[in-house]
C-alpha cells in the first residue's frame, strides 16, 4: 500500500460515520465565541422574529442564565435610546422585540402604504374600544353601547387579528369577544391594565343588559 493510500486509510478511519451519536443531539457552542458575545446574538435573534420573544425563550437558546439576558436587553435598550437609533428595544405583550421609533412614524407609513391610508375606520375603531376596555363581551352588548349592528365591523377585527373570540357564558350561549395579543403589540401594551383609564366611562354591564331587553340594539 502506498503512502497516500495509507493516508486516506486512516482518515476514512478517524472520519466519523453517518449514524453515529444522538441524531437528535444538537450542536453545543460557546456563545462567547461570536462575535460581540451574547449583546450581539441576541440582536441577532432578535432581528429576524416577527413576534416578541420572552426572556426564557432567549436564555434557553443562548444557554444563558435568564437574569444574565435580561440584564444584556435592559442595557441594549438603554444604548439604542441614548444613540438616538431609528429602532428601539421593546419588552411588550410578555416579550422582547425590535420596533421601529415612534418619532419616524410617518416616514414608515409612507414607505409601507405609499401613500395609500390602510387605516381602520371610525366604526372599526369605536367597536375595537368598547371590547378592549369591556372584555369578555358579546356582539349584542357591543352594540348595545354604540347604537348600532356591528356585526360587519367585527367580522372586519377579527380578519385582522385584533379579535378573537374568547368563549361562550353559560346561559346566553352568545360568543364572547376580546383582543389579541396582535392588538397589545401593536398598542404598545405589556398588558391590559396598561389601557388608559377609560372604562369608567362606558355604560355599566347592568345599563347595557337593560338596553338589550329594550330593544335598542
Amino acid at each position: 500500500m502506498s503512502d497516500a493510500e495509507e493516508q486516506a486509510q486512516r482518515g476514512s478511519d478517524a472520519a466519523p460515520r453517518q449514524g453515529d451519536g444522538d441524531p437528535d443531539e444538537q450542536p453545543g457552542f460557546d456563545i462567547d465565541t461570536f462575535p460581540g458575545g451574547v449583546r450581539s446574538a441576541l440582536e441577532a435573534v432578535l432581528m429576524v422574529v416577527d413576534e416578541p420573544v420572552a426572556e426564557v425563550e432567549l436564555a434557553t437558546v443562548l444557554e444563558r442564565p435568564v437574569e444574565e439576558v435580561h440584564d444584556h436587553l435592559m442595557a441594549l435598550e438603554g444604548e439604542y435610546a441614548a444613540g438616538l437609533r431609528g429602532f428601539t428595544l421593546r419588552h411588550v405583550a410578555g416579550g422582547w422585540r425590535f420596533y421601529s421609533r415612534s418619532e419616524f412614524a410617518p416616514i414608515i407609513e409612507k414607505f409601507v402604504l405609499d401613500g395609500q391610508q390602510a387605516k381602520l375606520t371610525q366604526a372599526s375603531l369605536e367597536t375595537l374600544a368598547v371590547i378592549a376596555y369591556r372584555q369578555p363581551v358579546s356582539r349584542s352588548r357591543v352594540s348595545a353601547v354604540r347604537g348600532v349592528n356591528v356585526d360587519g365591523v367585527v367580522r372586519t377585527l377579527l380578519s385582522r387579528g385584533l379579535i378573537e373570540e374568547v368563549g361562550e357564558p353559560e346561559e346566553s350561549g352568545a360568543v364572547l369577544y376580546g383582543t389579541t395579543t396582535y392588538f397589545m403589540q401593536r398598542m404598545g401594551l405589556d398588558s391590559l391594565d396598561d389601557l388608559p383609564a377609560l372604562a369608567p366611562y362606558l355604560p355599566d354591564v347592568d345599563v347595557i343588559d337593560e338596553l338589550i331587553e329594550e330593544g335598542h340594539v
